[in-house]
């Protein structure tokens, strides 16, 4: 971790017009969540299919995308990320704070929404909320580190991300039954799964393949951003 990176990048992340993409979708999750609240009803199974729907299934994707390829690709972008690439400074190292940042404000921007919008509905009931926050966060985590890999191997990385989130996430992760052993969608709902009682939320993918699944993804996807990194300090080249 550089402390100087990470502020530079939080100073990006948080002074641009992606402060409100990023305060959008969880601000859109708490408004439904009162809503449904407001005008009475709120039940378990509501409270879970608006966590799968919309809390991991549509927010934390995009969340992770804005956070993960923003503290990176528009930089490399604008060719200003050579200028920090011919500091004294690991490219690991710079990966690695790079993810910091993205997956914290993933997890405050979507872990924590998620937890006030379940707890709203259903307050602490079968645990919903907080088996939904915890696959939220580290859904999130992987996300940060697979979009910033995206944002460091293609200068496309908003469209190669949305196509990802919208198709291998949104429609083959999600309902093709071989293809959710590969989404970290289905992931974090396992992680879900395993901390909450609810009788309505079953998971596809085992805990136990869930887990390291997580961890490989998310490692490698940083090693190989700074792998990446370091060519591009070399060459210059995209």
């Amino acid at each position: 971790m550089n402390a100087v990176v990470a502020d530079i990048t939080y100073r990006a992340m948080l002074g641009r017009k992606r402060i409100w993409l990023l305060a959008l979708l969880p601000a859109a999750l708490i408004g439904m969540a009162a809503l449904l609240r407001l005008i009475g009803g709120p039940d378990e199974h509501t409270a879970v299919t608006l966590m799968q729907t919309f809390s991991i299934g549509t927010m934390l994707p995009l969340l992770g995308l804005i956070a993960g390829t923003g503290v990176i690709a528009p930089e490399i972008e604008d060719g200003t990320i050579m200028h920090l690439l011919a500091k004294p400074i690991s490219r690991p190292v710079i990966a690695l704070t790079k993810f910091a940042v993205a997956a914290s404000l993933v997890a405050v921007f979507g872990a924590l929404s998620t937890f006030v919008a379940a707890f709203l509905l259903i307050r602490d009931e079968s645990g919903v909320a907080y088996g939904f926050t915890l696959g939220a966060l580290v859904g999130g985590v992987a996300y940060a580190a697979v979009f910033m890999l995206v944002g460091v191997l293609t200068r496309h990385a908003v469209t190669v991300g949305v196509i990802y989130a919208l198709v291998w996430e949104g429609l083959v992760g999600g309902y093709v039954p071989g293809a959710r052993s590969l989404s970290i969608q289905q992931w974090a709902q396992s992680i879900a799964d395993r901390i909450s009682s609810s009788a309505f939320l079953t998971s596809n993918v085992s805990l136990g393949f869930a887990v390291p699944a997580m961890i490989i993804v998310t490692v490698g996807a940083l090693v190989w951003a700074g792998q990446r990194l370091r060519s591009l300090s070399l060459t210059g080249d995209e």
